[in-house]
């Protein structure tokens, strides 16, 4: 039987159905700020329960870079390789080539003081270069404590400037094996060049070979250590193999400059030696 209606009752109560209210928000997030518009009325995200799952909705929103903190320069720092700056490699390679030239020339300098230390048929107060005499007990250079000219092509004159230093300057000379007798007359010591023989020419010819081979060798050695500073640019990533290879190739060509730099004073020195 149906249920009669009331006068009291409201048609639309009877049509209309019930509102159900809205599931509850099992969490959510407020007062965030939009980056657009600075709204606080949209949550970042937001959880919702429906009959028996739970849907998560994410929007997806660029955030702006955190500003660099010098506190987290340590992540920043873990695992990074600093390249060297091209500066660095052209000042590397620079120090590296100036080395070099500055000991060949050392070289060079040092095969010249020898050869001009061997006397030949003219006097020449390069001859005493390599003397050094006892005074006050410590060697000096006879140069550093005594003027020497040449007065004609076959004599020395060396005058101390120390009388007191004559006697240790006559001892030095004897002892230097040049060949050569000193003359003291309590003022000065006069040297007499005697005439080479051609056996001795030919003996102090081979010292001269023999002193420019060593010459060279010391040219050789600068460059091997010149190649080991360029291959430990290349193992430490600042150079690369073709830049290695191109360094060589140049440093090779200076060798052989200095190379024959060195043939050409031994050849000169020669000639003087052989000369009668």
């Amino acid at each position: 039987m149906a249920t009669p209606f009331s006068s009291t009752t409201s048609l639309r109560s009877v049509f209309q159905p019930k509102q159900i209210p809205p599931p509850k928000a099992l969490l959510s997030i407020r007062g965030l700020n939009c980056i657009k518009c600075g709204s606080t009325t949209t949550p970042l995200s937001s959880w919702k329960s429906a009959s028996n799952y739970i849907r998560i909705r994410r929007h997806a929103l660029m955030l702006p870079p955190q500003p660099f903190q010098s506190g987290n320069l340590s992540k920043y720092r873990r695992g990074v390789i600093r390249a060297a700056t091209i500066e660095e490699i052209e000042a590397e390679k620079a120090l590296i080539e100036k080395d070099v030239r500055a000991r060949m020339e050392k070289t060079i300098d040092t095969v010249r003081s020898s050869f001009n230390s061997i006397r030949t048929g003219r006097a020449n107060p390069a001859m005493l270069d390599k003397i050094e005499v006892e005074y006050y007990g410590s060697p000096v250079g006879l140069k550093s404590i005594a003027q020497i000219s040449t007065p004609d092509a076959s004599s020395l004159l060396i005058q101390p400037y120390d009388k007191s230093s004559l006697k240790s300057i006559e001892k030095a000379i004897v002892n230097s094996n040049l060949g050569m007798t000193p003359n003291n007359d309590g003022e000065v010591i006069r040297l007499t060049l005697p005439q080479l023989t051609s056996e001795r020419r030919k003996e102090l010819s081979k010292v001269v070979a023999k002193q420019a081979e060593e010459g060279k060798v010391a040219v050789r050695n600068i460059r091997r250590d010149a190649l080991k500073a360029y291959d430990k640019l290349e193992k430490e990533k600042k150079l690369s193999e073709d830049n290695v290879k191109d360094l060589s190739s140049d440093l090779q060509k200076l060798t052989d400059d200095y190379m024959k730099k060195i043939d050409v004073i031994y050849k000169q020195k020669e000639k003087e030696l052989l000369k009668v």
